[in-house]
């Protein structure tokens, strides 16, 4: 490729893969950039509490799936209830199901700039570079699905030189992992391009003595990935990224005696077919301007069922859905040359667009039971649209502190039509939401000197309104309204030790208004429920978040993480009469404190010890009910031999086969008076082989 000689933008630094660095670039690449603002940056100077996890602490895990990494990062916890976990709270906000309702998520979940917000079981981690964690509300930048937060995946880049990686591995259950990928130029000084495949098998944890199998929790996980860099002219580059998803597994977790043996004669799926796509422009436009486009789209079909009896009878729930998203959004950015304010300060302006439209079949079958249940079979549409103007300044007051103020205004419209049988009658409900939305950042940031970054924000983040589609819902709560929370935050980022130290630590206090809060009851004399969202409460966050990364030695160091929250429902008024309220109580999924704190030990140039313990406190179920799980401590290890090409990794999660709970039900399975809690169990002790080959 051509030597790359100009004065290198923001721009340039965002999208130049640190290959780049060593002979094409004329300063210094940082090797990790974040997504968490329009304009990039190293972790250690980005004013946002936020944890990375990159490639080396994945393969370290044997981890196939994000949900077997996100324990390093504080107050961020996972909800299953599937053969994955689909769905992700930070700072104790987040949905943790979804069965017949449409659901807005309050997490966004981000894989190379597409947004897979409501289906997490994409998040398989093959030949991705990063993973990065941002805690409190983003959605000056990524909108309404980030009120809590923003989870962002992001895979290897192109190279100029050809790169090649080979990885198999194996593991109990008979787990077995292929994958590779290559990358290198297509076009000499024109096209660069990367793809992988990665194929995950499992049997998965569960024993079903019903059936006399061993996979009824089966993964069975089929990745594609690819991207091509294209320099279209000195000052124009277009970046195409593909993926295609083939997930097909089975979800057969919860037995009544909460054990890993399953009496269940119809074993449910939880699959997923998705092909995604989309395309970046970054052009300099001038010295003054830069613009920036992207346009992106996505379909996903999905199956998600289970044996509602967990035994013999033959009863059950499946859900259907075929999602189509589409996203564009264009921006200008000012460059050296265009700051305002006499050249203090830097601005950013855009506009934003997403469409979805999503069908749905659900079929809600507990007939065996008699007259309680009678039979619920819907067809139906959601369709929603975003509408979106942003804005940021950064404003530089003095050398060492700056200004940040930005806005975002979103117009949210929503069209939901459905017709079938709901409970042996014939129901249909046709509705529209239209509303304006609002977000806003204040921020101060104050450089005290290189190896210190001090900050504080007030965030305004917000969440759309939605639909309950339940016909015994009464007609006055069928619609909820929109959620909004004030976030107060402050924080420190340093360096210590000549930069063999480094610390974070931020300290929050949110306030949420008409918080959606998601709840359930128990039809009398069968196992079916009536779910609805509402605008039931008003409830306050606050907590810390604290993490170090310490090379004591030049091969031995420590890497730790503290989360501390502290959440209360200020408010609780439940439309369902007779309904539970958790006023005064903790939100659900929000455990007082999380800590993960591990350490690498270099033992000679080829061999590294790795060992980690994390854990949380003990945390509600849901908002349903008191049912709670058990605190818990994991401990998780690896050993590493490293040649000139060749890695092989020997790994053990959960080492001490500790049993936790990863979602819980407390409900009659009866049908009479005798409610009990009941518990899907994580992962139990897995050890594993992988083995890598790079060239």
């Amino acid at each position: 490729m051509k030597p790359i000689t100009k004065r290198l933008t923001l721009i340039g630094l965002l999208l130049t893969s640190p290959a780049f660095a060593a002979d094409e670039l004329t300063v210094d690449v940082p090797a990790v950039i974040t997504s968490a603002d329009f304009r990039p940056s190293i972790a250690a100077e980005t004013p946002v509490s936020l944890t990375e996890i990159d490639k080396e602490t994945i393969q370290s895990r044997g981890a196939q799936h994000l949900e077997e990494v996100l324990n390093l990062a504080p107050n961020v916890n996972v909800s299953s209830g599937a053969s994955r976990s689909r769905f992700y709270q930070i700072r104790g906000m987040g949905i943790r199901s979804q069965y017949t309702s449409p659901i807005n998520p309050s997490v966004g979940l981000i894989i190379d700039g597409i947004d897979f917000s409501r289906i997490g079981g994409a998040s398989t981690l093959f030949d991705i570079d990063s993973v990065e964690v941002l805690r409190g509300p983003q959605g000056t930048k990524f909108g309404p699905n980030a009120i809590a937060g923003v989870i962002t995946m992001r895979s290897a880049e192109p190279t100029k030189e050809f790169k090649m990686r080979a990885q198999t591995g194996f593991a109990e259950y008979n787990t077995r992992n292929f994958g590779a990928a290559v990358s290198g130029t297509i076009v000499e000084d024109q096209l660069l391009g990367r793809a992988s495949i990665y194929s995950h098998k499992s049997d998965g944890y569960m024993d079903n003595d019903t059936l006399g199998r061993d996979n009824t929790q089966n993964q069975d996980e089929l990745t594609f990935r690819s991207k091509f860099k294209l320099f279209a002219t000195e000052d124009l580059t277009l970046d195409f990224t593909f993926m295609h998803l083939d997930i097909n597994n089975g979800y057969d977790a919860f037995t009544s005696d909460n054990t890993r043996n399953s009496k269940s004669n119809q074993p449910g799926v939880d699959t997923q077919n998705t092909n995604a796509f989309s395309v970046k422009a970054n052009w300099q436009l001038s010295d003054a301007v830069i613009m920036q486009s992207e346009a992106t789209y996505l379909n996903s079909a999905s199956t998600y069922s289970f044996d509602g009896d967990w035994s013999t009878i033959n009863s059950g729930e499946q859900y259907k859905r075929d999602r189509d998203n589409y996203s564009f959004e264009v921006r200008a950015l000012s460059d050296k040359a265009g700051r305002i304010f006499n050249e203090s300060t830097d601005w950013t302006i855009g506009v934003y667009h997403f469409n979805q439209d999503e069908s749905f079949n659900s079929r809600v079958d507990y007939t065996v039971f008699g007259g309680c249940c009678p039979l619920t079979q819907v067809d139906g549409d959601y369709n929603t649209e975003n509408t979106a103007v942003f804005g940021q300044l950064d404003s530089r007051l003095t050398d060492k502190l700056t200004l940040v103020t930005g806005a975002r205004i979103e117009r949210f419209e929503a069209q939901y039509d459905d017709a079938g049988i709901v409970r042996g009658t014939a129901s249909s409900l046709k509705t529209d939401i239209s509303e304006v939305l609002y977000g806003a950042k204040l921020g101060l940031n104050y450089q005290a000197n290189k190896e210190q970054l001090l900050y504080t924000s007030l965030t305004r983040g917000y969440k759309p309104g939605g639909i309950n589609d339940d016909n015994r819902i009464a007609a006055n709560a069928r619609e909820f309204n929109t959620e909004y929370m004030w976030n107060l935050e402050a924080g420190v980022k340093s360096s210590w030790l000549d930069g063999t130290l480094m610390t974070n630590f931020s300290a929050f206090y949110a306030k949420r208004k008409d918080a959606q809060t998601k709840s359930s009851t128990q039809e009398v004399g069968g196992p079916e429920f009536i779910l609805f969202t509402a605008n039931a409460s008003e409830a306050t966050h606050m907590g810390i978040e604290a993490d170090l990364d310490w090379f004591l030695t030049d091969k031995f160091r420590v890497i730790g993480s503290l989360g501390l929250l502290d959440t209360e429902f200020d408010d609780y008024k439940n439309p369902k009469t007779g309904a539970f309220s958790p006023k005064g109580r903790n939100v659900a999924n929000a455990p007082s404190y999380q800590f993960s704190l591990g350490s690498e030990w270099y033992i000679a140039s080829k061999w590294t010890l790795r060992a980690n313990v994390e854990g949380k406190d003990a945390l509600y179920f849901s908002d349903s009910h008191d049912s709670k799980s058990n605190a818990y401590a994991l401990v998780n290890t690896s050993v590493d031999y490293t040649t000139k090409h060749w890695k092989t990794t020997l790994w053990v999660r959960n080492l001490f086969d500790k049993d936790y709970a990863t979602r819980g039900f407390f409900f009659d399975l009866s049908g009479g008076t005798n409610p009990q809690g009941y518990q899907q169990l994580g992962e139990p002790r897995v050890g594993g082989v992988t083995v890598t080959y790079d060239y």
